[in-house]
């Protein structure tokens, strides 16, 4: 006889009460759920291991990278949006645009940068064009030009690109993050780019008269539509090189004004909008044992208005940040006469550790410290000069407890790291200066852009409470230096801590210190890293200061470089000893 099939008759009796309660308790977990993804934007990071040891993935810009490089160091290639509400009628932006007037390129932090970027990170959509996604561009003053580019040094010349759908139909909403780079044999920089709202991009370029030549303007759609600000961003990363457009910048009878060496005044500018200049250049520069670059004399002087002071010390064959001003290079004996009996506190990520051995070995020349801790508190002795001595204390912030990670600004919740903190300005002598940032690890915790917005408002409070409370003593107050966090590169512009959602970090946290009061300085080190972010020749991801070494790099060659880091630590120097 053939056997019976199974009766499920009882399964489905509406009336069968072990249905109904399985039955809600499979809807309540379903909702439960979607309100979990809902609320992070995606699943927990539990992959990251310590330090940021990730896998490394090929990508397009990286590709990039690898096919403009020459035989020494790399040559290839926004500051915080500052697009106008999107509620507002739409500008119109026209195609192309050159101002012949004498000025440089200036880029600023938008008023109320916090509440605007909230408001254009949850600008609905719901009309077709907003809908879509960007896959495309249209840049119509290049775009179908068989003539070769040509364009004028000197002047600022300004374009528009618009975004376009997978049917080459306009893509009409913000938050699209394009990677634009401009490079030359001598010139790297990052033009500024505005996101007008309606997929409409402008963007400016400008080369000093001095560098005429070939230039590559290249765009990358990284992310589209603030995806890179989600929790867990790198499933959503496009990463696709667009455009690589050829110019040559002619000179012009145009003239800038100089760039002058920066005063205290300088470092009052939220947004810098720089450019590496390259002064020198030797062919045959191979790495030392102990895996540094001395491809130039130590004593190589830097032509004027570049920078001030020996070139050479930078050991990076001929390269040189300068913005809206410049910075002088600072020898040993110069450096020890400003910052002796002074007490420098820094708060922030694993990259203040690599800077401030930076400048103990390379700067002061202090060699007795190979590796400094994540907390580290030591008076310094100059070794030629016994009775000259300055106080390093450096507290990480990426997590209350110094062996653990991905906290940043949340750390501050912790009572005990709090009074910790607090601990060092309690007494009858405080440090002289604060260097801090908000790190990278801010990248891993805040689970979206409204929640760090509260996390910065509160450590921007704890740190204004805690200059008050010095000044309120009687005590000269310390002086707070942000340093913007850095572009991370190569494999890491995908990930938590992407290039977009640092910069918005970025313009987070200064807004809120400008709202408190308690920004004195600011030195952009995300500007000066971004021209080099596209590979890892010049990091490991996240490290721009790693110690030189004679060993295989991420990138698959033997040593890497390093002059990155060592630009910056001057650049602090200057902030701290420059009237």
């Amino acid at each position: 006889m053939p056997e019976k099939a199974p009766n499920f008759a009882w399964f489905f009796r509406p009336t069968n009460p072990m249905v109904h309660w399985w039955f809600k308790f499979m809807i309540f977990g379903a909702f439960l759920g979607i309100l979990i993804l809902w609320g992070t934007d995606g699943l927990n990071i539990n992959t990251f291991q310590k330090d940021f040891v990730v896998v490394k993935k090929l990508n397009n810009s990286e590709i990039l990278s690898q096919s403009n490089k020459d035989s020494n160091f790399t040559t290839t290639p926004s500051f915080p949006p500052r697009q106008k509400n999107i509620s507002n009628p739409t500008p119109q932006v026209s195609d192309n645009y050159t101002k012949d007037h004498n000025s440089w390129i200036i880029s600023e932090l938008e008023a109320n940068y916090s509440s605007n970027l909230l408001s254009k990170w949850l600008t609905p959509g719901g009309e077709p064009c907003k809908d879509s996604r960007t896959v495309e561009i249209k840049v119509p003053s290049f775009d179908g030009n068989d003539k070769e580019i040509e364009l004028s040094t000197g002047e600022i010349h300004e374009f528009v690109f618009h975004a376009l759908d997978d049917s080459g139909a306009p893509h009409c909403l913000g938050g699209d993050y394009f990677e634009i780079d401009l490079s030359g044999e001598k010139w790297k920089s990052r033009p500024p780019v505005k996101d007008v709202g309606n997929g409409t991009h402008a963007f400016s370029l400008q080369v000093h008269p001095d560098f005429p030549g070939d230039y590559n303007l290249t765009i990358i759609l990284l992310f589209r539509h603030y995806e890179g600000l989600k929790f867990s961003p790198e499933r959503f990363a496009f990463d696709k090189i667009l455009r690589v457009i050829p110019i040559r910048f002619l000179k012009s009878e145009s003239q800038l004004p100089p760039i002058n060496q920066c005063r205290s005044f300088d470092y009052s500018k939220d947004v810098w909008s720089g450019r590496w200049t390259r002064h020198s250049k030797n062919d045959s520069c191979p790495i030392s044992d102990d895996g540094r670059y001395r491809c130039q004399d130590p004593g190589f002087s830097c032509p004027a208005q570049w920078c001030n002071g020996p070139l050479g010390l930078l050991e990076s064959n001929g390269w040189v940040y300068s913005t809206h001003c410049s910075f002088k290079f600072f020898s040993p004996d110069e450096a020890w006469g400003c910052l002796s009996n002074r007490w420098i506190f820094w708060w922030g990520d694993s990259n203040h550790c690599d800077t401030i051995r930076n400048i103990l070995n390379f700067v002061l020349d202090v060699h007795d410290i190979p590796a400094v801790p994540r907390r580290f508190d030591m008076n310094i002795t100059n070794p030629k000069n016994p009775t000259q001595t300055v106080r390093f204390t450096s507290i990480f912030n990426g997590h209350p407890n110094d062996t653990g990670n991905y906290q940043g600004l949340n750390s501050l919740v912790n009572p005990e790291y709090q009074e910790l903190l607090k601990g060092y300005f309690s007494g009858n002598v405080v440090p002289d200066t604060i260097i801090m940032n908000s790190g990278l690890h801010d990248g891993v915790y805040w689970p979206n852009i409204r929640n760090f917005i509260r996390g910065a408002d509160f450590a921007a409070s704890f740190w204004a409470s805690v200059v008050e409370g010095v000044r309120r003593r009687g005590l000269a107050p310390p002086e707070i230096v942000y340093r913007t966090t850095v572009a991370t590169g190569g494999y890491a512009r995908r990930l938590a801590f992407n290039p977009q959602k640092m910069e918005a970090f970025n313009g987070v946290v200064l807004d809120k210190m400008r709202k408190y009061g308690a920004l004195g300085k600011v030195i952009d080190d995300f500007d000066m890293t971004y021209p080099w972010h596209y590979d890892n020749r010049c990091n490991d991801g996240v490290h721009y200061g790693r110690a030189p070494l004679k060993m295989k790099w991420r990138d698959g060659e033997i040593g890497h470089q390093y002059f990155v880091d060592l630009m910056l630590c001057h650049v602090l120097i200057n902030a701290m000893c420059v009237k």
